[in-house]
């Protein structure tokens, strides 16, 4: 069902993204990708080669369970992110320790929430 990653968004301490700019560029000789304008300042997204895949850094606190973090999953068609989709609802329902603690229900208006580790995963369709 998942084909690939589109991006991932990771974050930094707030009041360090001039500096997590400069690591990804100088250091790790990513490029600087244009982020949307209403961004700029809060966000820096990078290249990886011509993979058309991205890291996106947001300078948010990493430990706030509504963190931007977040995986963006490639997915080949529309019936399998709906499957997809479907699956997480229903871990969401059973429960247990790995489940999502949100998560849409299929059919429904989705929340726009964003994927972290214990939220609901937003997927792409590409």
């Amino acid at each position: 069902m998942i084909s690939g990653i589109a991006h991932i968004n990771l974050t930094v301490t707030p009041g360090t993204l001039a500096q997590a700019e400069e690591f990804y560029v100088k250091t790790l000789g990513l490029t600087s990708a244009p982020v949307p304008e209403l961004q700029i300042g809060t966000i820096c997204w990078f290249n990886i080669g011509s993979s058309g895949q991205q890291i996106h850094i947001t300078d948010h606190n990493a430990e706030d369970p509504n963190s931007t973090r977040h995986p963006c999953f490639k997915i080949n068609s529309r019936e399998e992110l709906e499957a997809l989709k479907k699956s997480i609802y229903d871990h969401h329902v059973r429960g247990g320790p790995a489940a999502p603690l949100t998560a849409d229900k299929p059919g429904e208006v989705d929340s726009g929430q964003s994927f972290s580790p214990r939220k609901t995963q937003s997927l792409y369709f590409d």
